[in-house]
């Protein structure tokens, strides 16, 4: 051991000593490709930089100046800017100062000398990478002198170079460069507008502009660059007119990053920037890339709405023109003849990247910019392609539909009918592509337009479509009809289905005995879609389906067959959970049985079967519940290896040079972080998602049951609540919460937890909870949060008193968190409302936004709710620290949901905390009466009930407030529409409210008045709870023959007589304690009453009600 440490220290001795050579070695051993040389060239590095840091960075210093390769000074500039990095490894403070000074300068020069491009970038690369750490503590107070001085000299190496640094600059510490912002705009404006310079050095200097106007924080600062932006045009329209194309792609590409973060800079120059991008665009003559680029840059700007919004639909006939060129490229579609033989290889068959980018950006434009403004452009030109005679026309502008419904669904739901019959009269084109893209506009708008579509044309679709299947000719149309058939019955309902499903069935086996594995794939899919929309009504079916289903699962052993035997589990599974448990068991032991085979076997990593079975495993116990529990044993151990699954991520440098190779790999999603590139195989996440999900099924479907795994399901869970590279990883981790504490709680209670107690569901709460805290603050996603609020408050229901103080702090400093991220969103959507240009479209996807920030809000509310039933008075203390958040909530100037949920939150105190919330009275009830008249029903039906608490337990403190309680209740009893559905339920409450003021402070009412003006109000029928509360009231006075119910001579008999039996045969509006009460005091009354005196009563019901009471009081 000794005499290698001795052997390193002569080597190292070697290597850093005064022979230039052996360190010249040292560095191309470092790029080897043989592993063991790079390995050992590594060691031998690191342990330089560990103990010789100075000596190190001076030979790679001089390196870099003085080696003759190429590749061992690209070498050393790498080397020394990973040195210089701030990180771990950050050499920079280490060094000495000579050394310090020494690097500075040897760097400066080399920016001087170096002739290669290439080498010279990576040494700008090194210098802004040093500079971003020591800048802006004036730590190199020559490098921006030198910076100015390479600007102005003569030569374009020089130019470039300081381009280069000043964009990094201004990236990095763009801070360090405003103070000199005069400088650089005469500097910019110089350059670009020079007759003499250099296409490069032009682009460079774009460059270096672009990012200093993105790194400068206020819009004054920018505006004072609007002069220069004619002429960072012109650096793109200049190169163009030379025929340099390469150079108009540099300029595009870096236009585009300007149109995504500030588009507002180009406002005052919009129209003659927009017409010069179209002109591309629109230009024949030019590369497709080029003309790409030109598309990008005018949909990224459509798409700049939060910073710009509106901005692009002002602009005549911007829409227009870019709506015809994305249309051009759609019908640039070649009639391929692998195309009509139908092999699933050849899916894109005759596609081309032209096509692809106009399918593209239709889909984006349509949902930056929404239905009002694409819808008439597309119907104008729509009709203009559908009477040409070419196919590609008609085919394009199927196609376009399909890719504009999901952004303009509102707008097309409107004219659905027309929309539909333009699609299905292109069903009788005489060209298969045509017919295929009318079938395919279906599915699409059955997706984005559903269930509109489906309950108001299913009677001309589903024909059309099944008619579509009988194509023999063409295979590609009748497997793209079946999967229009899923699409459509997806959002279906079985009464809708029902009638069809003879036709659509008996073609879709047709279908499956097909010889073309595609046709046969899409019946797959369409028979399990069918068959999990029409649920019972599938039953008739299942002794004809089945048997096939069967057959291929168990013959379709063939590696070119993997995807439909995998796609025959899926419609086995949901075939049996359509019929049920008792149809399915016998065939769903055999389908096990082949299951469980299959798992044994070794599969490789993309087939498809391994997704396909973890669902259909899971399906397979939702419907034989309780019985698949022995299976588990089985189905777990992959099913949590899937779960386990690591990402496979390759991380890169934003502008390495293979970034366009890795963005056209479909099986790779990109993600940019900073300056690192990060590629994920997506195959990888979407098995994890999928294993998430059944985990989260069998905890759902087992309760109990699933106890055994709850341990290992947690530890895998829980650290994916934070797991950002998939959204619905995170979904699924995030439902399985409440679900493994629920199964847990369950378990415990009937003595099936192998011994465990309470204090078991304790510590997987004190696990559980305090991580979805941790991952609900750093949460990205709004839809997201709002599931961990609602997966939160379900697991402080089942958690219930176990949980101590401080847990409780903790989640109402996130809750204080969450109403201050929610609230900081809504007002710079605010921000954007008061912009130049914006209008009501845009104003309707900021109120789409709010009511997201809505539910964030309820959720709140709930967990609040949550915390005040189970802690009561223990919780008031954090109540007043949140009064602060909670009292803007009644303004009038928020909406009416925020408004009702805070109403909410002080019912749930003065109904829980009693006397101990008396001292909240003063401040709230003067709001609760006031929102009593408010305009918006929930929030009146919310304040009449908490009316209602208060007169129930607010005793004295409330006794004051009856008399204008009273008055403000009848004014939502009496209001003209106050039965009809949307102000039934604050009708029923502000009904209870009344009766519970009756109860409790009759001495401070006139009872004569108020009883019997209650009384006619009855009885209830919308809110149950409280229907049941109230008829129970009623019932409890009359056995006390309340004489102010009864009145003079019992003259409200009769009505309450009519009541009870109104109650007695209405639906679920009272229990059965009280039902039997009230027919007991009947049978009384028919004792004590007499016959005539009954006769008239029982004379105003109706029969069918006279036929219930009878058989009730006789039974």
């Amino acid at each position: 051991m000794a005499s290698d440490q001795l052997q390193q220290q002569a080597q190292l001795a070697m290597v850093l000593g005064s022979d230039t050579a052996p360190f010249e070695t040292l560095i191309s051993h470092l790029m080897s490709s043989s592993n063991e040389q790079r390995s050992s060239a590594e060691a031998l590095f690191n342990l330089a930089k560990q103990t010789n840091p100075d000596t190190l960075a001076l030979k790679l210093a001089h390196l870099l100046q003085l080696s003759p390769h190429p590749e061992a000074r690209a070498m050393a500039a790498v080397l020394l800017r990973k040195l210089l990095t701030r990180d771990d490894a950050y050499l920079w403070p280490r060094l000495s100062l000579p050394t310090q000074s020494s690097l500075k300068s040897s760097m400066l020069s080399c920016i001087q000398r170096e002739e290669a491009k290439s080498i010279s970038k990576k040494i700008c690369d090194t210098v802004s990478e040093l500079a971003s750490g020591i800048l802006p503590e004036n730590g190199w107070p020559e490098l921006l002198p030198f910076v100015f001085q390479c600007v102005s000299s003569d030569s374009s190496k020089l130019q470039e170079s300081a381009f280069l640094i000043v964009a990094q600059l201004s990236q990095y510490v763009g801070e360090t460069l405003t103070p000199h912002i005069k400088h650089l705009h005469g500097v910019f404006l110089q350059c670009l507008t020079s007759e003499s310079a250099s296409s490069d050095v032009k682009i460079a200097a774009l460059n270096a502009v672009i990012s200093f106007v993105q790194c400068l924080s206020n819009s004054n600062e920018r505006d004072r660059f609007q002069d220069v932006l004619p002429a960072m045009i012109r650096t793109l329209t200049e190169s163009l007119n030379n025929g340099n194309e390469a150079t108009a792609q540099e300029a595009l590409e870096l236009l585009i990053e300007l149109a995504g973060t500030e588009p507002r800079f180009l406002r005052r120059q919009l129209l003659d920037i927009v017409g010069s991008m179209l002109q591309i665009a629109e230009a024949e003559s030019l590369e497709e890339s080029t003309r790409h680029l030109a598309v990008e840059f005018l949909v990224t700007l459509a798409e700049a709405r939060e910073r710009a919004p509106g901005m692009v639909r002002k602009l005549p006939q911007f829409i227009d023109r870019l709506f015809a060129v994305l249309m051009k490229m759609l019908e640039d579609v070649e009639d391929d003849p692998a195309w009509y033989s139908a092999e699933t290889e050849d899916e894109d068959a005759g596609e081309t990247s032209n096509y692809s980018m106009g399918q593209e950006c239709l889909d984006r434009l349509a949902i930056a910019l929404g239905g009002n403004t694409i819808v008439p452009v597309a119907y104008q030109q729509f009709s203009a392609y559908l009477v040409a005679s070419e196919w590609q026309k008609h085919h394009a502008s199927l196609i376009a539909l399909a890719q504009i419904a999901e952004g303009c669904s509102k707008v097309m739901i409107k004219n659905l009918e027309q929309v539909v019959s333009m699609i299905l009269s292109q069903f009788q084109s005489p060209h298969p592509r045509v017919r295929w893209a009318a079938i395919n506009a279906i599915g699409q708008l059955s997706t984005d337009l559903g269930p509109d579509l489906q309950n108001q044309h299913h009677e001309i679709v589903l024909p059309a479509l099944a008619a579509a299947m009988d194509d023999l000719q063409n295979p590609r149309v009748q497997a793209h009809a079946a999967s229009a058939v899923l699409n459509f019955s997806e959002n279906c309902t079985p009464e809708i289905l029902a009638p069809y499903l003879d036709g659509i069935v008996s073609k879709l086996l047709v279908l499956l005995q097909n010889g073309k594995q595609m046709v046969q794939e899409g019946a797959l899919t369409a028979l399990a879609s069918v068959a999990d929309s029409s649920q019972e009504h599938f039953q008739k079916y299942y002794d004809v389906v089945m048997p096939y289903l069967k057959t291929i699962l168990m013959n379709a052993t063939d590696k070119s067959k993997r995807m439909l035997r995998a796609k025959s589990m899926e419609c086995i599974s949901l075939v049996g959970m359509a019929v049920g448990k008792d149809k399915f068991k016998e065939d769903a032991r055999q389908v096990m049985e082949v299951l469980m085979s299959l798992q044994g076997t070794e599969m490789e990593a993309d087939d498809p079967i391994t997704s396909y079975m973890l669902q259909a495993w899971a399906r397979l116990c939702k419907c034989l519940g309780q019985d698949f529990l022995p299976y588990m044993d089985v189905v777990m151990p992959p099913l949590l290896q899937s779960a386990q699954l690591k990402p496979d991520v390759t991380i890169t440098s934003a502008d390495s040079e293979n970034e366009a190779e890795d963005s056209d790999d479909e099986s790779m999603e990109t993600i940019i972080l900073g300056d690192k590139r990060i590629g994920i195989k997506t195959s990888v996440l979407e098995e994890k998602a999928t294993a998430c999900n059944m985990l989260c099924c069998y905890a759902d479907e087992l309760k109990e049951g699933f106890f055994p795994w709850i341990d290992q399901v947690a530890l895998t869970l829980v650290p994916l609540l934070k797991f950002y590279f998939h959204e619905e990883v995170r979904r699924a981790a995030v439902s399985a919460m409440p679900e493994l504490m629920r199964s847990a709680k369950l378990a415990i209670e009937k003595g099936e937890a192998q011994g465990r107690d309470l204090s078991y569901l304790k510590q997987l709460s004190d696990y559980i909870i305090p991580n979805m805290l941790e991952a609900l603050h750093k949460e990205p996603d709004t839809e997201i949060c709002v599931s961990m609020l609602e997966a939160i408050n379900e697991c402080l229901q089942i958690s219930g008193n176990l949980l101590d103080e401080g847990k409780i702090r903790s989640i109402v400093d996130e809750v204080k968190q969450v109403m201050t991220a929610s609230s900081s969103r809504k007002r710079e959507r605010g921000e954007r409302a008061n912009a130049e240009d914006f209008d009501a479209e845009e104003g309707e996807l900021i109120k789409e936004e709010n009511e997201q920030e809505e539910e964030i809000f309820d959720q709140v509310g709930e967990i609040l709710g949550t915390l005040v039933k189970t802690f009561k008075a223990l919780f008031l203390p954090f109540f007043d620290e949140l009064s602060s958040y909670l009292t803007p909530m009644w303004g009038r100037d928020k909406t009416a949901e925020e408004r009702r949920i805070a109403i909410c939150i002080f019912d749930d105190v003065a109904e829980q905390c009693r006397d101990a919330a008396f001292k909240y009275y003063d401040t709230y009830l003067p709001f609760v009466l006031e929102a009593c008249n408010d305009e918006s029903p929930e929030v009146r039906q919310a304040a009449v009930y908490g009316l209602g608490v208060c007169a129930e337990f607010g005793g004295s403190v409330f006794k004051p407030l009856v008399g204008e309680a009273l008055s403000r209740l009848n004014v939502v009893i009496q209001q003209p529409n106050a039965r009809q559905s949307e102000n039934a339920m604050a009708y029923d409450n502000a009904v209870s409210a009344v009766g519970k003021i009756c109860l409790f402070h009759r001495d401070s009412i006139d009872s004569s008045q108020v009883l019997p003006a209650w009384l006619n109000c009855l009885p209830l029928s919308n809110d149950v709870i409280e229907a049941k509360v109230v008829h129970d009231q009623l019932c409890s006075m009359v056995e006390r023959q309340d004489v102010d119910l009864l009145g003079p001579n019992n003259q409200y008999l009769p009505k309450i007589i009519t009541v009870f039996a109104e109650v007695l045969t209405g639906k679920d509006v009272v229990t059965q304690e009280t039902a039997g009460r009230m027919v007991n005091i009947l049978r009384q009354l028919q004792q004590t009453l007499p016959p005539s005196a009954l006769g008239s009563i029982w004379s105003t019901l109706k029969p069918e009600q006279q036929h219930a009471l009878q058989s009730m009081l006789s039974s």
